[in-house]
């Protein structure tokens, strides 16, 4: 009589396909491949908690700063203040003209990132969804556009706009921050559209829709993510700007920003006014700030469907 016997250690019994060796190691990799994985994650973690203290300890400070008086700002500059001097704000706002600074920022980044939107969204759904002769020449014309230094077009656009009397102009600037900022709009959206499922145009074809009806209301709000990514991508660009209204913008009342932080900058530095300097440091970041934190979550779902689609 046969008697059943115990598989040797490291070995234990297949289903039908015979002994099955075990690893008798696997617990003492497993537990160093845990190991590892949590110092890499203490390692990844202390990264971006030191990167999130470079980043927004300078905005604290500043924000702190500007609701300081000017000799508080260099006795303890790191202290927080005695009392809230909202007179800050308000002398900037008003004798430093950044409230006449603000309004023609606005009007020019909204006016702009809306005709970028429109004339971007509308280029990309054409290149990413209509086969035609030129099609890949068109793209790759936006997609150098990209690479173009606008330093070397800025004597060029000073004497077009010049000849064309836009020149220190609110709508002659407009058009510059939409041609500034369309080739990376349509690069953008062209990769969006693509990922876009073509089944529903093809309904609203099938319906009767027209191809403009089609793009203005089925396929553009499904790009919505996109748009706002994009979007917060060239509000950052054009809020910051400073180069080209610099050059193309020089009436004192239709100055923009940027440039007027600069000419506060000179102007208080000489008059020892650092606590208006801040507080109008930290009215142009504020805006940037707000719209980040609003569209967040619609910034990463935009960059992330592509992938996931």
């Amino acid at each position: 009589m046969k008697t059943t016997q115990s598989p040797p250690v490291g070995i234990e019994e297949g289903g039908g396909d015979g002994p099955v060796a075990t690893t008798a190691g696997a617990a003492p990799q497993s537990r160093k491949r845990g190991g590892e994985g949590k110092v890499l994650n203490v390692f990844s973690h202390g990264m971006l908690i030191l990167w999130a203290f470079m980043v927004v300890m300078p905005l604290l400070w500043a924000v702190m700063t500007s609701f300081k008086d000017d000799r508080s700002i260099f006795t303890s500059p790191w202290a927080p203040p005695d009392k809230l001097h909202f007179e800050n704000w308000s002398r900037a706002w008003t004798e430093a003209h950044m409230s006449d600074y603000f309004l023609n920022t606005v009007l020019v980044v909204g006016g702009s990132l809306a005709g970028t939107l429109l004339l971007g969204s509308m280029a990309a759904y054409v290149l990413a969804r209509f086969d035609f002769p030129g099609n890949r020449f068109i793209y790759f014309l936006f997609i150098g556009g990209m690479s173009f230094p606008i330093i070397l077009a800025l004597v060029p656009l000073f004497y077009v706009l010049n000849n064309m009397a836009l020149l220190n102009t609110i709508h002659g600037l407009i058009l510059v921050y939409i041609a500034y900022s369309l080739p990376f709009t349509v690069f953008f959206l062209t990769a969006f559209f693509r990922t876009l499922p073509t089944s529903v145009a093809e309904a609203a074809f099938m319906d009767g829709a027209s191809h403009t009806r089609t793009f203005f209301q089925v396929m553009l709000p499904m790009a919505r993510p996109g748009l706002i990514s994009v979007g917060i991508f060239n509000f950052l660009g054009q809020w910051n700007q400073y180069m080209l209204p610099t050059v193309l913008n020089t009436d004192e009342s239709k100055k923009v920003l940027s440039q007027g932080l600069v000419q506060l900058a000179v102007s208080q530095g000489y008059k020892g006014d650092w606590s208006g300097l801040f507080a109008g440091l930290v009215m142009a970041m504020l805006p940037v700030l707000a719209a980040y934190i609003i569209f967040q979550r619609q910034v990463v779902a935009g960059l992330t469907a592509g992938a996931l689609k």
